[in-house]
């Protein structure tokens, strides 16, 4: 079902704004377990599903609705947990990338976007997007790619230790949870660009306590690095089909500075989609469409104009 007015967690969080460039009225669906989602649905016209990673929410979009709405429509969910969407404790959800999937599948389905999606992702959102994607690939024309992965870990790149920690030990998720160290450091480390105080602060915003830092820290946990994690066949499946996607339009924008999805990542997706349009930046970081929105929306919207589907 989908409420009409905010949920107490919507409101609860937009009370903390107003949050620069972020005029939308969110919306949201409620899942069978009760939990709701919230995303936009922004403009008309063919979907753009854009999907966001951790630690960020859809205020990272933001400029790429502003640039898009008047002749597309923009769909952007809060994975649950994150930004806008119900924060429920782990015995109410399980955060593994399945869920993520089931729940997207849900929206996709409850929306009635069709078959002739563009496919928006950026770092958590590339997995997510790619891993719906094992099923709905001939629902997918077109592709944008920011800064994330859809595949393991290349050979030659190795694992940042700040990830490690939060992975794999207790100390991680002490930082992540009691200090808010994931989030606020993505924002200050993640942009090449330093943010306006009130950027800085919308994207933190919904990460306000050890309870509504749990899915950030769940994210970190759930990285696939080896056969035997929850999510490895999802992500080498992944890894397998994303060469069938070359036969359509692709645009790669990329910030170089970016400690985890740097060259390795940027090359593994130019090697499987060898025909995409690439637009990279040496001087941008992680969140690229932070360092970068000026420049990289108008990209974004030509690439769409200029292959219609």
């Amino acid at each position: 079902m989908n409420e009409a007015a905010l949920t107490a967690e919507q409101s609860r969080i937009l009370a903390k704004g107003p949050f620069p460039d972020y005029p939308f009225q969110p919306k949201h669906l409620v899942h069978p377990n009760g939990l709701a989602q919230s995303y936009l649905d922004e403009g008309e016209g063919d979907p753009v599903l854009m999907l966001h990673g951790n630690p960020s929410w859809s205020y990272y979009w933001r400029h790429l609705v502003l640039g898009l709405r008047d002749g597309y429509r923009c769909i952007v969910p809060d994975h649950i947990g994150m930004g806008l969407s119900d924060k429920p404790n782990d015995e109410a959800y399980r955060y593994t990338l399945r869920s993520r999937i089931q729940d997207l599948d849900r929206l996709v389905e409850h929306l009635g976007l069709g078959d002739d999606l563009t496919l928006a992702v950026h770092d958590w959102g590339g997995m997510i997007g790619f891993g719906w994607a094992l099923k709905h690939a001939h629902r997918i024309k077109r592709l944008i790619i920011l800064n994330t992965a859809a595949f393991p870990l290349p050979p030659a790149k190795p694992m940042p230790w700040q990830l490690k920690l939060c992975r794999d030990f207790a100390i991680g998720e002490w930082a992540v949870r009691g200090f808010n160290a994931f989030a606020a450091g993505a924002a200050k480390q993640g942009v090449v660009r330093p943010l306006a105080p009130a950027v800085r602060d919308a994207l933190v915003a919904p990460y306000d306590s050890w309870a509504n830092r749990r899915a950030v820290a769940r994210f970190v946990q759930d990285i696939p690095l080896a056969p035997g994690d929850l999510a490895w066949d999802l992500l080498e499946e992944a890894a397998k089909r994303l060469p069938s996607f070359a036969d359509r339009p692709a645009f790669i924008g990329w910030g170089l500075r970016d400690f985890v999805f740097d060259h390795h990542f940027l090359k593994g997706f130019a090697q499987a989609l060898p025909k995409a349009q690439q637009q990279v930046y040496e001087d941008a970081g992680h969140y690229v469409l932070e360092d970068k929105h000026e420049h990289l929306v108008p990209r974004i919207r030509d690439f769409l104009d200029r292959n219609l589907i």
